[in-house]
Protein backbone atom coordinates (compact mmCIF):
# COMPACT_ATOMS: atom_id res chain seq x y z
CA UNK A 1 0.00 0.00 0.00
CA UNK A 2 1.68 3.83 -1.06
CA UNK A 3 1.55 6.17 1.83
CA UNK A 4 -1.21 8.19 -0.36
CA UNK A 5 -3.32 5.20 0.02
CA UNK A 6 -2.73 4.18 3.19
CA UNK A 7 -3.53 7.92 4.47
CA UNK A 8 -6.30 7.83 2.44
CA UNK A 9 -7.64 4.67 4.28
CA UNK A 10 -6.91 6.44 7.53
CA UNK A 11 -8.74 9.39 7.14
CA UNK A 12 -11.71 6.84 5.50
CA UNK A 13 -12.60 10.26 3.72
CA UNK A 14 -12.49 13.04 6.64
CA UNK A 15 -11.78 16.10 6.13
CA UNK A 16 -8.20 18.25 7.22
CA UNK A 17 -8.35 21.50 8.21
CA UNK A 18 -4.88 23.51 9.24
CA UNK A 19 -5.16 25.56 12.17
CA UNK A 20 -3.12 28.16 13.92
CA UNK A 21 -1.17 26.52 16.13
CA UNK A 22 -1.79 29.42 18.72
CA UNK A 23 -5.20 28.30 18.31
CA UNK A 24 -5.13 24.99 19.66
CA UNK A 25 -2.35 25.50 22.59
CA UNK A 26 -1.30 28.74 24.35
CA UNK A 27 1.99 29.19 24.57
CA UNK A 28 3.95 30.07 28.13
CA UNK A 29 6.84 31.19 29.09
CA UNK A 30 9.44 29.40 31.73
CA UNK A 31 11.15 30.69 35.17
CA UNK A 32 14.15 31.21 37.04
CA UNK A 33 14.74 28.09 39.17
CA UNK A 34 16.79 29.74 41.22
CA UNK A 35 16.15 29.90 44.74
CA UNK A 36 14.40 26.31 44.53
CA UNK A 37 14.91 23.80 46.48
CA UNK A 38 15.79 20.84 45.30
CA UNK A 39 14.11 17.84 44.50
CA UNK A 40 12.51 15.16 42.16
CA UNK A 41 11.03 16.91 39.32
CA UNK A 42 13.04 18.12 36.05
CA UNK A 43 14.08 21.03 35.03
CA UNK A 44 13.99 21.92 30.99
CA UNK A 45 16.20 24.13 29.50
CA UNK A 46 16.41 23.91 25.74
CA UNK A 47 18.66 21.52 25.61
CA UNK A 48 17.13 19.43 27.80
CA UNK A 49 16.80 18.62 31.85
CA UNK A 50 19.35 21.15 33.45
CA UNK A 51 18.57 19.71 37.27
CA UNK A 52 15.63 18.88 39.67
CA UNK A 53 13.43 20.78 41.76
CA UNK A 54 10.79 20.37 43.98
CA UNK A 55 8.50 23.11 42.39
CA UNK A 56 6.34 22.21 38.90
CA UNK A 57 5.51 24.77 36.14
CA UNK A 58 3.05 22.34 35.09
CA UNK A 59 1.75 19.15 35.44
CA UNK A 60 -0.36 18.05 32.15
CA UNK A 61 1.34 16.46 28.77
CA UNK A 62 2.53 19.03 26.87
CA UNK A 63 5.38 19.54 23.91
CA UNK A 64 8.14 21.98 24.99
CA UNK A 65 9.69 23.95 22.27
CA UNK A 66 12.85 25.96 22.91
CA UNK A 67 12.44 29.74 22.62
CA UNK A 68 16.62 30.27 22.00
CA UNK A 69 19.42 28.25 21.58
CA UNK A 70 18.87 24.81 20.27
CA UNK A 71 15.72 26.08 18.71
CA UNK A 72 15.71 22.09 17.03
CA UNK A 73 15.30 20.38 20.54
CA UNK A 74 11.61 19.47 20.95
CA UNK A 75 10.22 17.21 24.09
CA UNK A 76 7.07 15.97 24.88
CA UNK A 77 6.59 15.42 29.01
CA UNK A 78 3.53 13.60 30.46
CA UNK A 79 4.62 14.34 34.02
CA UNK A 80 5.37 17.74 36.04
CA UNK A 81 8.13 19.50 35.11
CA UNK A 82 9.88 22.61 35.70
CA UNK A 83 11.08 24.74 32.42
CA UNK A 84 13.09 27.49 32.77
CA UNK A 85 13.01 30.94 30.06
CA UNK A 86 14.91 29.52 26.68
CA UNK A 87 12.29 27.28 26.35
CA UNK A 88 8.38 27.23 26.50
CA UNK A 89 5.76 25.01 27.60
CA UNK A 90 2.43 24.57 25.70
CA UNK A 91 -1.53 24.25 27.29
CA UNK A 92 -3.10 22.11 25.05
CA UNK A 93 -6.72 21.90 24.23
CA UNK A 94 -6.96 17.90 24.59
CA UNK A 95 -10.68 18.23 23.06
CA UNK A 96 -8.93 19.46 19.81
CA UNK A 97 -5.52 17.42 19.74
CA UNK A 98 -3.94 14.62 21.06
CA UNK A 99 -0.66 16.48 22.76
CA UNK A 100 1.49 13.07 20.89
CA UNK A 101 -0.11 13.72 18.13
CA UNK A 102 1.27 17.98 18.08
CA UNK A 103 5.11 16.39 18.72
CA UNK A 104 5.21 14.25 16.35
CA UNK A 105 4.06 17.11 13.91
CA UNK A 106 5.98 20.03 15.21
CA UNK A 107 9.56 17.51 14.70
CA UNK A 108 8.54 17.81 10.59
CA UNK A 109 9.04 21.18 11.28
CA UNK A 110 12.42 22.93 10.03
CA UNK A 111 12.63 25.52 12.96
CA UNK A 112 15.23 27.32 12.02
CA UNK A 113 14.13 28.08 8.73
CA UNK A 114 11.43 30.25 11.28
CA UNK A 115 14.73 31.87 13.15
CA UNK A 116 14.45 35.40 13.26
CA UNK A 117 17.90 35.65 15.76
CA UNK A 118 20.80 37.73 14.37
CA UNK A 119 23.35 35.54 16.54
CA UNK A 120 22.06 33.45 19.06
CA UNK A 121 19.17 31.22 17.19
CA UNK A 122 15.67 32.22 18.49
CA UNK A 123 11.36 31.93 18.36
CA UNK A 124 9.10 34.18 18.96
CA UNK A 125 5.67 33.41 20.50
CA UNK A 126 4.28 35.40 17.34
CA UNK A 127 6.06 32.78 15.02
CA UNK A 128 5.12 29.94 16.62
CA UNK A 129 1.70 30.70 17.00
CA UNK A 130 0.92 31.26 13.28
CA UNK A 131 2.24 27.86 12.73
CA UNK A 132 -0.01 25.51 10.82
CA UNK A 133 -1.51 22.39 12.34
CA UNK A 134 -3.02 19.63 10.20
CA UNK A 135 -6.39 18.45 12.30
CA UNK A 136 -8.27 15.50 11.08
CA UNK A 137 -12.23 15.41 11.29
CA UNK A 138 -12.85 18.61 12.84
CA UNK A 139 -16.02 18.38 12.60
CA UNK A 140 -16.37 15.22 14.38
CA UNK A 141 -13.98 15.30 17.50
CA UNK A 142 -13.87 11.91 18.85
CA UNK A 143 -13.32 10.64 15.33
CA UNK A 144 -10.45 13.01 14.96
CA UNK A 145 -8.65 12.12 18.34
CA UNK A 146 -9.00 8.49 17.06
CA UNK A 147 -7.47 9.30 13.83
CA UNK A 148 -4.35 11.17 15.79
CA UNK A 149 -4.15 8.68 18.20
CA UNK A 150 -3.63 5.95 15.44
CA UNK A 151 -0.95 8.21 13.71
CA UNK A 152 0.84 8.46 17.47
CA UNK A 153 0.50 4.70 17.89
CA UNK A 154 2.25 3.82 14.64
CA UNK A 155 4.67 6.45 15.18
CA UNK A 156 5.26 5.35 18.75
CA UNK A 157 6.15 2.33 17.71
CA UNK A 158 9.23 2.94 15.73
CA UNK A 159 10.45 6.04 18.32
CA UNK A 160 10.87 2.99 20.84
CA UNK A 161 13.27 0.77 18.56
CA UNK A 162 14.96 3.60 18.02
CA UNK A 163 15.32 4.43 21.52
CA UNK A 164 16.44 0.35 22.61
CA UNK A 165 19.23 0.90 20.54
CA UNK A 166 20.38 4.48 21.52
CA UNK A 167 20.41 3.14 25.24
CA UNK A 168 22.67 0.48 24.74
CA UNK A 169 25.07 2.48 22.37
CA UNK A 170 25.05 4.97 25.75
CA UNK A 171 25.48 2.53 27.73
CA UNK A 172 29.34 0.97 25.38
CA UNK A 173 30.08 5.09 25.90
CA UNK A 174 29.60 5.16 30.14
CA UNK A 175 31.87 1.75 30.00
CA UNK A 176 34.86 4.14 28.00
CA UNK A 177 34.06 6.95 30.09
CA UNK A 178 34.63 4.89 32.53
CA UNK A 179 38.32 3.77 31.72
CA UNK A 180 39.31 6.88 30.63
CA UNK A 181 38.60 8.89 34.34
CA UNK A 182 40.40 5.88 35.34
CA UNK A 183 43.83 6.74 33.38
CA UNK A 184 43.23 9.99 34.00
CA UNK A 185 43.02 10.68 37.82
CA UNK A 186 45.81 12.33 39.31
CA UNK A 187 47.06 12.64 43.12
CA UNK A 188 47.71 16.40 43.85
CA UNK A 189 51.23 15.83 44.71
CA UNK A 190 51.76 13.08 41.95
CA UNK A 191 52.30 15.31 39.19
CA UNK A 192 53.02 18.90 38.53
CA UNK A 193 50.13 21.13 38.10
CA UNK A 194 49.33 24.19 35.90
CA UNK A 195 46.62 26.30 34.90
CA UNK A 196 45.34 26.37 31.35
CA UNK A 197 45.92 29.58 31.21
CA UNK A 198 49.62 29.40 31.62
CA UNK A 199 50.07 26.75 29.13
CA UNK A 200 47.45 28.06 26.37
CA UNK A 201 46.12 31.17 24.74
CA UNK A 202 42.08 31.39 24.66
CA UNK A 203 40.12 33.33 22.39
CA UNK A 204 36.44 33.62 20.79
CA UNK A 205 35.18 32.85 17.66
CA UNK A 206 33.08 35.44 15.52
CA UNK A 207 29.43 36.37 14.66
CA UNK A 208 28.38 33.73 12.03
CA UNK A 209 24.60 34.60 10.67
CA UNK A 210 22.62 32.24 8.94
CA UNK A 211 22.16 34.53 6.17
CA UNK A 212 26.45 34.72 5.87
CA UNK A 213 26.81 30.69 5.57
CA UNK A 214 24.08 31.28 2.65
CA UNK A 215 26.05 34.29 1.12
CA UNK A 216 29.28 32.17 1.37
CA UNK A 217 28.98 28.53 1.06
CA UNK A 218 31.92 26.02 0.58
CA UNK A 219 33.99 23.37 1.74
CA UNK A 220 35.50 24.58 5.11
CA UNK A 221 33.16 23.92 8.16
CA UNK A 222 31.89 26.56 10.72
CA UNK A 223 31.29 25.25 14.50
CA UNK A 224 28.69 26.55 16.77
CA UNK A 225 27.26 25.56 20.43
CA UNK A 226 25.19 22.27 19.52
CA UNK A 227 26.82 19.15 19.68
CA UNK A 228 25.08 17.08 16.82
CA UNK A 229 26.66 16.60 13.56
CA UNK A 230 29.89 17.92 15.83
CA UNK A 231 29.29 20.92 16.20
CA UNK A 232 29.13 21.89 12.20
CA UNK A 233 26.22 24.12 11.68
CA UNK A 234 27.56 24.65 7.73
CA UNK A 235 30.16 25.46 5.37
CA UNK A 236 31.88 28.52 3.99
CA UNK A 237 34.67 29.24 1.07
CA UNK A 238 37.06 30.76 4.08
CA UNK A 239 38.91 29.24 6.99
CA UNK A 240 39.72 31.44 10.16
CA UNK A 241 41.98 28.49 11.83
CA UNK A 242 44.37 25.79 10.33
CA UNK A 243 45.68 22.91 11.99
CA UNK A 244 45.50 21.38 15.72
CA UNK A 245 43.08 23.38 18.22
CA UNK A 246 40.70 22.40 20.63
CA UNK A 247 37.22 24.12 20.88
CA UNK A 248 34.84 24.58 23.35
CA UNK A 249 30.87 25.66 23.83
CA UNK A 250 30.65 28.49 25.49
CA UNK A 251 26.70 29.39 25.95
CA UNK A 252 23.53 27.47 26.42
CA UNK A 253 22.78 23.80 27.35
CA UNK A 254 26.09 22.35 25.86
CA UNK A 255 28.24 24.59 27.89
CA UNK A 256 31.53 23.41 28.34
CA UNK A 257 31.35 21.04 25.38
CA UNK A 258 34.97 20.32 23.90
CA UNK A 259 36.16 19.50 20.50
CA UNK A 260 39.40 18.42 19.01
CA UNK A 261 39.95 19.99 15.45
CA UNK A 262 42.71 19.46 13.20
CA UNK A 263 41.73 20.99 9.87
CA UNK A 264 41.02 24.29 8.17
CA UNK A 265 37.48 25.76 10.10
CA UNK A 266 36.17 28.60 11.82
CA UNK A 267 34.07 29.19 14.78
CA UNK A 268 31.18 31.24 16.05
CA UNK A 269 30.92 33.70 18.63
CA UNK A 270 29.24 30.64 21.15
CA UNK A 271 32.49 28.79 20.90
CA UNK A 272 36.36 29.14 22.48
CA UNK A 273 39.55 28.35 21.00
CA UNK A 274 42.38 26.93 22.54
CA UNK A 275 45.69 27.03 21.27
CA UNK A 276 48.59 25.49 23.12
CA UNK A 277 51.73 27.52 23.28
CA UNK A 278 54.99 26.85 21.91
CA UNK A 279 57.03 26.26 24.56
CA UNK A 280 54.28 24.26 26.77
CA UNK A 281 55.02 20.74 26.71
CA UNK A 282 51.24 19.57 25.64
CA UNK A 283 50.33 17.17 23.78
CA UNK A 284 46.49 18.29 21.85
CA UNK A 285 45.05 14.94 22.05
CA UNK A 286 45.86 14.58 25.73
CA UNK A 287 44.90 18.10 26.83
CA UNK A 288 41.63 17.19 24.83
CA UNK A 289 40.78 14.17 26.94
CA UNK A 290 41.30 16.14 30.34
CA UNK A 291 39.11 18.34 29.21
CA UNK A 292 36.49 16.10 28.64
CA UNK A 293 35.94 15.49 32.13
CA UNK A 294 37.34 18.79 33.36
CA UNK A 295 35.49 21.52 31.37
CA UNK A 296 31.94 20.52 32.91
CA UNK A 297 32.81 21.32 36.27
CA UNK A 298 33.88 24.90 35.48
CA UNK A 299 30.23 25.67 33.84
CA UNK A 300 28.26 28.21 35.42
CA UNK A 301 24.47 27.28 35.72
CA UNK A 302 22.52 30.63 37.07
CA UNK A 303 20.12 32.59 35.10
CA UNK A 304 18.96 29.90 32.73
CA UNK A 305 21.86 29.74 30.81
CA UNK A 306 24.87 27.69 31.28
CA UNK A 307 27.96 29.51 30.65
CA UNK A 308 31.89 28.47 30.54
CA UNK A 309 33.67 32.03 29.21
CA UNK A 310 37.51 32.13 29.15
CA UNK A 311 38.49 33.58 32.02
CA UNK A 312 37.13 30.62 33.60
CA UNK A 313 38.49 28.25 31.33
CA UNK A 314 42.13 29.47 31.91
CA UNK A 315 41.85 28.36 35.38
CA UNK A 316 40.76 24.75 34.87
CA UNK A 317 44.29 22.90 36.49
CA UNK A 318 46.30 20.59 34.05
CA UNK A 319 48.40 18.32 35.40
CA UNK A 320 51.62 18.00 33.42
CA UNK A 321 53.38 14.96 32.85
CA UNK A 322 56.54 14.05 30.76
CA UNK A 323 55.30 14.13 26.58
CA UNK A 324 55.92 10.27 26.60
CA UNK A 325 53.80 9.41 29.52
CA UNK A 326 51.74 11.95 27.81
CA UNK A 327 52.01 10.50 24.22
CA UNK A 328 51.38 6.79 26.40
CA UNK A 329 47.90 7.73 27.72
CA UNK A 330 46.90 9.24 24.79
CA UNK A 331 47.50 6.00 22.69
CA UNK A 332 45.69 3.99 24.92
CA UNK A 333 42.62 6.14 25.05
CA UNK A 334 42.51 6.21 21.51
CA UNK A 335 42.63 2.61 21.42
CA UNK A 336 39.55 2.89 23.80
CA UNK A 337 37.47 5.13 21.61
CA UNK A 338 38.40 3.32 18.47
CA UNK A 339 37.16 -0.02 20.11
CA UNK A 340 34.19 2.16 21.24
CA UNK A 341 33.04 3.03 18.10
CA UNK A 342 33.97 -0.21 16.37
CA UNK A 343 31.93 -2.12 19.15
CA UNK A 344 29.18 0.19 18.58
CA UNK A 345 29.97 0.75 14.48
CA UNK A 346 26.48 -0.92 14.08
CA UNK A 347 24.59 0.73 16.68
CA UNK A 348 24.96 4.09 15.16
CA UNK A 349 24.50 3.13 11.81
CA UNK A 350 20.89 1.15 13.00
CA UNK A 351 19.74 3.94 14.77
CA UNK A 352 20.44 6.12 11.89
CA UNK A 353 18.09 3.79 9.50
CA UNK A 354 15.48 3.13 12.19
CA UNK A 355 15.11 6.88 12.62
CA UNK A 356 15.24 7.61 8.78
CA UNK A 357 12.39 4.70 9.14
CA UNK A 358 10.52 6.65 11.84
CA UNK A 359 10.96 10.14 9.61
CA UNK A 360 9.55 8.35 6.31
CA UNK A 361 6.21 6.84 8.31
CA UNK A 362 5.86 10.47 9.69
CA UNK A 363 6.29 12.40 6.94
CA UNK A 364 3.84 10.12 4.88
CA UNK A 365 1.21 10.05 7.89
CA UNK A 366 1.32 13.98 7.30
CA UNK A 367 0.94 14.14 4.40
CA UNK A 368 -1.89 15.70 4.37
CA UNK A 369 -3.36 18.02 1.88
CA UNK A 370 -1.53 21.29 1.94
CA UNK A 371 -4.13 23.94 3.10
CA UNK A 372 -5.28 26.85 1.36
CA UNK A 373 -6.29 28.74 3.92
CA UNK A 374 -4.94 28.26 7.79
CA UNK A 375 -7.70 29.02 10.33
CA UNK A 376 -6.69 31.75 12.87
Amino acid sequence: MTGVNFLEKLLDGAEVEWRALGKIVQIKHGKDWKGLNSGGIPVYGSGGIMGYVDAYSYNKPTVLIPRKGSITNIFYVETPFWNVDTIYYTEIDTSKIVPKYLFHFVKTIDFMSLDRGSGRPSLTQEILNKIPIPIPCPDNPKKSLAIQSEIVRILDAFSELTAELTAELTARKKQYNYYRDRLLHFEEDEVEWKTLGEVATLRRGRVISKNYLNENSGVYPVYSSQTFNNGEIGKINTFDFNGEFISWTTDGANAGTVFYRNEKFSITNVCGLITVNKNSKINYRYLFYWLTIEAQKYVYSGMGNPKLMSHQVEKIPVPILPLAEQARIVATLDKFDALTSSISEGLPREIELRQKQYEYYRNMLFNFPKPKEVVE
